[in-house]
């Protein structure tokens, strides 16, 4: 030992070399951790967040399409001859497909690796965004509306289950916000691609909410084919990790994550999931954030039209309200949230300024608490199948609760300033606030007993 490096006193010598041997370990073992979780990062996340930034696209653009070209007869429903009644059930059949082949779809990405069945997805529905340009009648829409929902079910809730093979229950929560972020993007470009697609009414003899569809289509459809090759499944099979990175991403994952050469779900796995009582308080809590989410996502620029902008112009004042909607903790968020819409009810119709700045925050605390109710839910999962199946039955038990955003907004109250829609949004997120902090509360007091029992380190929930 150097001169340097003198034991202190009443340490044996063998003790502080061995503690100094074990601290540098520990260095070097943090400093390949976050290389290999960079690494990941590059090769996953902005990739996962294109995806979902265009599959958003693809589900939101029929709100603009609703009221481009309105003035000149040149819209969605002028031209297709449907009622707003008959619109929302465009919208409602979307959602009903979406909540039923959530399920499925997990099973396929885990049975078909993700690359394979999220390319397949992606050039389907990017052919169906485009077949809407060509739809004709309410019964068209309808129906590809319909097998739209099918083919987007699975991609929200296969990428959040895709990042349980990779990461950590405590590094979840920001990557699903990373990708979450990308349908606040989706928005705000949206917005931003219906102004410019707006000036392209009647160019070949298409209106311009036909355009909106092809061109917004297309990407999807030519991305698959890079999806196939390019999206990593797992792991233990990336080509870009080394047989050291490898190892360790499985040391990483023993206990936190799932498990690429994990078999398909069995019924046992399914029937844990399915009686765990626990569980079915993350989905209703996950049912109360899916109205607002639903409703924003389809209602935004009928809502800004509202707001004294017509056309062009209101899907141009969509962009800003997506454009902040970021943030991590779910109930300080959907309170913050409930306030954008509760004053949003309560101002004067005639407020537009005040109530466009109410939507902006109503908008950035409903999108903010979503990422962290995924994550919160992965991290209380331990086996892979079960893990697959708890994400898809959440999302799907988001689904009504999409349906219920689908109808608050009302087009007969446009004038009024849509307060059914505002007071219902503003309820639901309340009682997302309740569920998250009475989840936390049990949590807490299941950790004390485990403690108390001494098995702190046998079980672990991330709050």
């Amino acid at each position: 030992m150097s001169e340097k490096e003198v034991a202190p006193e009443g340490v044996n010598a063998t003790d502080a070399e061995l503690a100094l041997e074990n601290s540098a370990n520990d260095r070097d073992l943090r400093a390949r951790e976050k290389a290999l979780i960079w690494k990941q990062d590059l090769h996953i996340i902005p990739l996962s967040a294109a995806i979902y930034l265009l599959c958003y696209l693809d589900r939101s653009n029929i709100g603009n399409a609703r009221i481009m070209n309105s003035e000149t007869g040149n819209d969605l429903l002028t031209e297709t001859n449907m009622s707003s009644y008959e619109y929302t059930i465009a919208l409602m059949v979307f959602l009903i497909a979406y909540a039923l082949f959530e399920v499925p779809s997990n099973y396929f990405l885990k049975k078909l690796k993700p690359s394979r069945w999220i390319a397949f997805l992606m050039l389907s529905w990017g052919a169906v965004t485009m077949g809407l340009g060509g739809a004709h009648n309410y019964a068209q829409v309808t129906g590809l509306r319909f097998l739209l929902g099918v083919l987007e079910a699975g991609l929200f809730p296969g990428l959040v289950y895709f990042l349980t093979f990779w990461y950590r229950t405590s590094e979840r929560s920001i990557r699903v916000a990373l990708i979450l972020a990308s349908a606040t993007l989706a928005g705000a470009f949206g917005g931003a691609i219906a102004y410019g697609v707006g000036h392209m009414n009647q160019a070949q003899g298409l209106s311009a909410w036909r355009w909106l569809f092809i061109i917004e289509g297309a990407p999807s459809l030519a991305s698959a084919v890079l999806v196939w090759f390019i999206l990593p499944d797992y792991p233990e099979t990336a080509s870009w990790l080394s047989a050291e990175e490898k190892a360790l991403a499985a040391e990483r994952l023993a206990i936190e994550g799932s498990k690429g050469a994990a078999k398909a779900m069995t019924w046992e796995d399914a029937r844990e999931v399915l009686l765990d009582w626990r569980l079915y308080a993350h989905y209703l809590v996950y049912f109360g954030i899916s109205a607002p989410f639903s409703s924003l996502s389809l209602f935004t620029p009928a809502i800004t039209s509202g707001l004294g902008y017509t056309s062009l112009k209101a899907q141009l004042m969509t962009v800003p309200p997506w454009a902040v909607s970021r943030g991590l903790h779910s109930a300080i968020f959907s309170f913050i949230g409930a306030m954008g819409f509760l004053a949003s009810a309560v101002l004067p119709a005639d407020a537009y300024l005040h109530r466009y700045g109410c939507l902006i925050v109503a908008t950035s605390g409903s999108f903010a608490c979503i990422p962290p109710l995924l994550g919160w839910l992965s991290s209380n999962i331990r086996s892979t199948a079960g893990t697959g199946l708890a994400i898809a039955l959440n999302v799907s038990f988001g689904a009504p609760g999409q349906i219920v955003g689908v109808w608050i907004y009302k087009s007969n109250e446009a004038e009024r300033g849509y307060p059914t829609g505002h007071w219902t949004n503003a309820a639901l997120l309340l009682l997302v606030t309740v569920g998250c902090l009475a989840l936390r509360a049990y949590y807490g007091w299941r950790n004390k007993r485990l403690r108390a029992a001494g098995r702190g380190t046998a079980e672990r929930f991330a709050y």
